[in-house]
């Protein structure tokens, strides 16, 4: 293996990688995206289905023409964001998009107007791939502003809560830490860090998680106004667009409907002892009388040490997709081979991990940091489901379905951990083996099913209290945090104290025109673990409805997907059927003791 396998190309993005050429590219998009409104601006009411047709393709053709060097500029940052050439880039194609936004605020503006009087358009055969899209633009013309109001929103957001937003991501990937290291002072950055929160040495695991919260919380007034500021700019655009309150744009952004997710949420809070039965058993598996948060992520004891190799790595994900179908298989190997995962730990480059989908290219982009450990090729194995996805909506979808809600873009994601984890399994040797996957299963499932309910509960809270009038400084959030966090994990776990401040370092709070982003991955987590009880029920003859539900992109919303399985969402009876998947691996880990 050499360095280079770990970091993307991103030059299969564009024709030529010189900055000079990009930013030309943008200028190109921009002067085509003024095209697009003479040729269409205050005529859209007047078209007739051919010539609705011909816009909607044009404008789906414009998408694929300069979605590259759009990437290119925002991948090249995320990867260093220190990097002169990188920053210039990434302003350039924040600028660009701008721009072309505002070009094209008037595109649904004048679409839902002529869907409001014509609505039977939306079922002329001529646009029948377009059915859904036009009726999710119908939906939102409640709450439509005019044509300048809209561009000045677009403006307003780039030096306003877009840069709040990128602040606190570059401000998190630029934290430098001292912690010693057997004996030896070493200064790591905050991808580094992270992978010491599964490191087998608990003090080390203790120091760690102590010395990067002690940091974030010095920071405490950086992290609140961002946080305020976003949360305050979401009400005051509520209001402006008339949303009955702060969730009702994510439910319309991520097609599903309030009665769905109230009934998971439900379902969430009535099994909380589902989660904390776990978290005791885990602490009984550590040999401790309770569980400390720096063992939350933390591998067991008698678990076998274990560093994969990024070849070990890729060898283990590829195994596991081609156990499930070989097509999938093939695709996850060709995102290795052509190079489209930067796994390189480094300064600047963004924490986390993500997949970025290449809709021109038919393919995906991922980044994350790879430490070699266990919890890393779940990482890995979670965003080349994404891939996946990506791969298969690209290919049956237009670029106007591929506008994927969270809830359903977590599919395959998780589907992909499930089948890594079903790979390992089959070859444990032995009893700590098994434990050892079993009980990571169950962190990712409660840290993505519970505890990211606990951030649910919180953002509703921050959006009550600014409406209550309460000041959102770090204090009060961090009060608010421990409350939501605690009526989630009960007593089963001691936090530090320097804990308070977890809220600060989670993106899904500051993304700006994203809120609650949170419970998307609770549905996600699980939708998909019903789905994989069928899967384990039907066996093979599962295989092409998970193919249907990952090309059909978003040209269906998810209540119709779900009933295509039999599936009712809205019923709290449905998200038990997650529950029941996860306390069969909870019953499995029981059974080792």
């Amino acid at each position: 293996m050499t360095k280079e396998e770990m970091i993307w190309d991103l030059s299969q993005l564009v024709e030529n990688t010189n900055p000079v050429k990009i930013q030309e590219q943008l200028q190109i998009m921009i002067k085509e995206a003024n095209k697009f409104r003479e040729t269409y601006r205050g005529k859209i009411s007047d078209l007739e289905v051919e010539s609705l047709l011909k816009m909607l393709e044009t404008n789906d053709k414009f998408i694929l023409k300069f979605e590259g060097a759009v990437m290119y500029c925002f991948l090249r940052y995320y990867a260093n964001s220190i990097d002169d050439v990188a920053k210039q880039l990434n302003e350039a194609a924040r600028k660009a998009f701008t721009q072309v936004g505002q070009a094209k605020a008037f595109v649904d503006i004048e679409l839902g107007k002529l869907l409001s009087e014509k609505p039977s358009l939306m079922n002329e055969p001529a646009l029948a791939e377009y059915k859904h899209y036009l009726e999710r633009v119908l939906r939102k013309v409640p709450h439509m502003l005019s044509e300048i109001e809209e561009q000045l929103i677009i403006l307003k957001d780039k030096n306003g809560i877009n840069a709040w937003e990128m602040l606190q991501s570059d401000w998190l990937s630029t934290r430098m830490f001292k912690i010693k290291i057997k004996g030896e002072l070493k200064t790591l950055p905050y991808g580094k860090m992270v992978g010491l929160y599964q490191s087998p040495d608990r003090n080390l695991r203790k120091n760690a998680y102590q010395i990067v919260y002690e940091g974030l919380g010095n920071d405490e007034i950086i992290w609140a106004s961002a946080v305020r500021a976003v949360c305050e700019d979401h009400i005051q655009m509520c209001r402006l667009r008339k949303y009955s309150d702060p969730m009702e744009q994510s439910l319309l952004a991520n097609d599903v409907n309030k009665q769905a997710i109230v009934s998971l949420m439900k379902v969430i809070e009535k099994n909380a002892s589902v989660y904390q039965k776990y978290l005791r058993m885990k602490a009984k598996l550590m040999n401790l009388p309770k569980l400390a948060n720096y063992d939350l992520a933390a591998p067991l004891p008698e678990a076998p040490e274990k560093l994969y190799s990024w070849n070990k790595a890729r060898k283990e994900i590829v195994t596991a997709y081609m156990g499930f179908d070989k097509e999938i298989g093939n695709w996850i190997e060709e995102m290795f081979a052509k190079r489209h995962i930067d796994a390189e730990i480094r300064k600047g480059k963004a924490s986390g991990a993500f997949c970025s989908s290449w809709l021109a290219g038919k393919s995906a982009y991922i980044l994350q940091s790879f430490n070699g450990r266990m919890g890393d090729l779940f990482t890995q194995a979670h965003e080349l489901g994404h891939a996946i996805h990506a791969y298969y909506y690209s290919r049956e979808q237009k670029p106007s379905n591929c506008e994927i809600g969270s809830c359903i873009a977590e599919t395959g994601s998780i589907f992909g951990e499930l089948l890594l984890a079903e790979s390992l399994l089959s070859k444990t040797e032995t009893k700590e083996e098994k434990q050892a996957i079993l009980a990571h299963i169950l962190d990712e499932f409660g840290m993505a099913a519970f505890q990211v309910s606990a951030r649910f509960f919180l953002e509703k809270q921050l959006y009550s209290s600014i409406e209550e009038g309460k000041f959102l400084d770090g204090e009060t959030v961090a009060k608010l945090w421990v409350t939501a966090r605690d009526s989630i994990c009960g007593d089963a776990i001691d936090w530090l104290d320097v804990l308070k401040w977890e809220w600060t370092k989670s993106p899904h709070y500051f993304i700006a025109n994203y809120r609650f982003y949170n419970y998307p991955y609770v549905y996600a987590q699980l939708f998909v673990y019903a789905l994989y009880k069928l899967y384990k029920e039907q066996g093979k003859g599962f295989v092409p409805k998970l193919k249907r539900i990952l090309a059909v992109g978003s040209s269906k919303a998810p209540i119709e997907l779900s009933a295509e399985l039999g599936f009712d969402i809205t019923s709290e009876e449905f998200w038990e059927k997650g529950i029941k998947q996860a306390e069969e691996f909870i019953n499995a880990l029981e059974e080792t003791l």
